[in-house]
């Protein structure tokens, strides 16, 4: 299956795939601890695509908190 765009994914499926980047760091920076981690590059990679969909998701808190405001406003 192709990946979507965070754009693309419902706000459920964002929260899915925040658990999964998040467990995928932790095993990441445990294994790097422990001197296991072959490939470092991967837990800057993964820490990048954690903050993309953390600001996907606040992108998208900010839009429905004005949207009410302006809702409220009328």
């Amino acid at each position: 299956m192709a990946k979507k765009k965070l754009t693309e994914l419902s706000d459920a499926d964002l929260l899915k795939r925040l658990d999964e980047v998040s467990e995928d760091l932790f095993n990441l920076r445990f294994q790097n601890a422990t001197g296991q981690l072959t490939n470092v590059q991967r837990l800057g990679e993964v820490r990048k695509d954690k903050a993309r969909v953390l600001t996907e998701l606040r992108m998208r808190e900010i839009a429905a908190a004005e949207a009410l405001e302006e809702e409220v406003a009328s």
